[in-house]
């Protein structure tokens, strides 16, 4: 009886060393074969008993080295498939086998940051502020008065649990944190997403993008504004386009103004979507309300300075020429694949 089962303990292990299995039902078969109650190393441990006193040391070691190894290498087994399968998950085996087709950027991404390159070579920073401020940063500070519109619900949202908190409705309380903080010269952009409590339509949205601008400085004139806007306009919608600045107002500045460009579809002859008049307003600006330097902490018998403010989405219109501002927000593939790729 030794010599029978040494031989067939060394064939069971010759045969584990060259187990192989492809998939989890093999393994599983292959565990029933060998460990299982009725398996063959289960029938070897049932022979053990028949083995002579002196020699079920040696004969005892070799089977459990022997179950040892069957473990083992069922294990083996099962870790290389699992990994294999891992693999396997990963991959989406339905997709198609062209490469996959580059994104691309947001149109407003694109203006913003064309803006911001824009004005970064007339040497102005980005700033960014909270969304959700307070009445003295969006409104206080910049010198609107306690019964203008603006205040009311109906333009802007508030917090109801306190009526000082609300979206901002204009990044200039960007502008006010920045003069609070900073003494001139201060020249910054500042671009980030309003909110205004307003009807969705394909003209108008209740949030959307702004870029402001501010340059605080001494002797800062409003030919220094004017310059800067046609600087702007020339490089962002061409070298033929003029531009015109009609008087407005603005509770935070004075003089105050509304910029437009002769038109860049029709080149100022006049189409309808200038109606017929050769310009687009495309954005307010002036220079800073004295008010609102010495609320912001600035001495304006020393410094001067001037605003600026427009839509990126009004920009973004004008550019590209798209007629229903609710499809900046809605994710349309179709419409964003128009743009150009992402770098």
């Amino acid at each position: 009886m030794y010599p029978e089962m040494i031989n067939k303990i060394k064939l069971l292990s010759a045969e584990i060393d060259n187990l192989t299995a492809s998939s989890a039902e093999e393994i599983e078969a292959l565990r029933i074969k060998y460990l299982s109650k009725k398996g063959e190393i289960s029938q070897l441990m049932a022979d053990f008993r028949h083995v002579a006193p002196e020699d079920k040391k040696m004969v005892g070691q070799l089977l459990n080295e022997l179950k040892d190894k069957t473990q083992n290498k069922i294990n083996d087994l099962k870790e290389q498939f699992s990994q294999q399968d891992n693999v396997a998950e990963g991959i989406d085996l339905t997709r198609t086998a062209y490469p996959i087709a580059a994104g691309s950027r947001h149109p407003l991404s694109i203006v913003r940051n064309e803006i911001a390159e824009i004005f970064g070579r007339l040497g102005f920073s980005i700033a960014e502020g909270p969304e959700i401020e307070d009445d003295w940063h969006v409104f206080g500070a910049l010198n609107f008065a306690d019964d203008h519109p603006a205040r009311d619900m109906q333009d802007t949202f508030f917090i109801q649990s306190n009526p000082d908190v609300l979206l901002r409705t204009h990044t200039s309380s960007v502008q006010t944190r920045v003069m609070e903080k900073t003494q001139p010269p201060i020249r910054i952009i500042c671009p980030g997403r309003v909110y205004r409590n307003e009807a969705i339509s394909y003209r108008a949205h209740c949030f959307f993008h702004q870029v402001e601008a501010l340059y605080v400085d001494k002797n800062v004139s409003f030919a220094d504004l004017r310059q800067a806007l046609l600087f702007f306009a020339k490089e962002m919608f061409g070298a033929d386009t003029k531009i015109r600045l009609r008087p407005s107002y603005f509770p935070f500045t004075e003089p105050s103004a509304e910029m437009d460009i002769s038109c860049n579809i029709c080149g100022g002859e006049g189409c309808p979507f200038c109606k017929h008049t050769g310009w687009v307003e495309i954005l307010g600006c002036g220079m800073v309300d004295p008010n609102v330097l010495e609320a912001c902490g600035i001495d304006s018998t020393v410094y001067s300075g001037y605003a600026l403010g427009m839509g990126i989405e009004r920009i973004t219109n004008l550019k590209y020429r798209v007629k229903d501002l609710r499809m900046f927000s809605e994710n349309d593939k179709r419409f964003l694949d128009q743009f150009e790729p992402a770098h």
